[in-house]
Parts: structure tokens; sequence; C-alpha cells
């Protein structure tokens, strides 16, 4: 190989060790499988657990609406509802508004799975906290928040 084509295994280390993307996804997949580890017991992953709770409003979201507080695209979207609707737990309802529009509604039994599934997820949430070295867990949120904004 020649010289100029070669990339130093220093640089490597040095994406390695200062990657912002490298490190949240990290971050991420491990928060994730803790969250995932605590609900398992009420059968539901983390990511399911968030779109139910995104969800629990006093009117029935859109897709749209859903997908832009879960920085998630609407196939995406679907593809996630799919398995909570089968499952009874969502109802996919035409927008009365807008007959192109599908609205989102917890069911009866998405409810009480949530209630069932919060005591949970305040046991996890506690867990994560506990293990943020600056103890500073709204100033966390703050800068997840300004990242993920587009």
């Amino acid at each position: 190989m020649s010289k100029r084509n070669e990339l130093p295994f220093e640089i490597t280390l040095l994406v390695r060790d200062s990657c912002l993307c490298l490190h949240v996804q990290r971050a991420a997949r491990a928060v994730a499988r803790r969250y995932d580890e605590i609900l398992r017991p009420v059968g539901l992953t983390n990511g399911q657990f968030s779109l139910l709770m995104s969800l629990n409003r006093p009117q029935p979201p859109t897709m749209g609406e859903v997908s832009s507080v879960l920085a998630m695209d609407r196939t995406t979207l679907t593809a996630n509802l799919k398995p909570l609707e089968r499952r009874g737990l969502v109802a996919i309802k035409i927008d009365e508004a807008d007959r192109r529009s599908r609205r989102l509604q917890l069911t009866e039994a998405g409810r009480e799975l949530l209630r069932k599934a919060l005591p949970l997820w305040e046991k996890g949430q506690a867990a994560n906290k506990s293990l943020i070295p600056s103890k500073d867990f709204n100033r966390l949120l703050a800068e997840l928040r300004a990242l993920s904004e587009l």
C-alpha cells in the first residue's frame, strides 16, 4: 500500500475515543438494553413502551405527531405499530377532519399495560440515572434534546 493511501492506526484510535456519534449510539444501546430487560415481565420493549406512552394524550394524535415526537419516519412508525395493533393495545382510526390522515389511539388494554409497565419503567429510570457520573440528569436531558433538534 502506498503511503498516500495509508490511514494511520492513530486516526482509528482518535475516532474511537472522540466520535460523538459512536458514543451516543453505544450509550443508547446500553440504556435500551437495560429498559428492555426491566420491561420484559410485561412483554414490552423500550421502543414499544415509548410508542404507547406517546399515545397517552387527551386526544388521539396523528401519525405525523407521533413520528415527530419519536424522531421516527412514518414507515418505521407503521411497522412498529403493527404488533401493538395485533395485540389490541392500539387502534388506528381515520381522522374525521382529514380522511387521508390516521389517528392513533390507546385501547383500554393498552392503557392497562402502561399502568403495569410504569412502575417497572420508574425502576429502570432510577437505575439508569444512578449511572450518570455528574448526577446532573436534567442537564444531560437538555443536551440530548439539543442534539436531537432538526
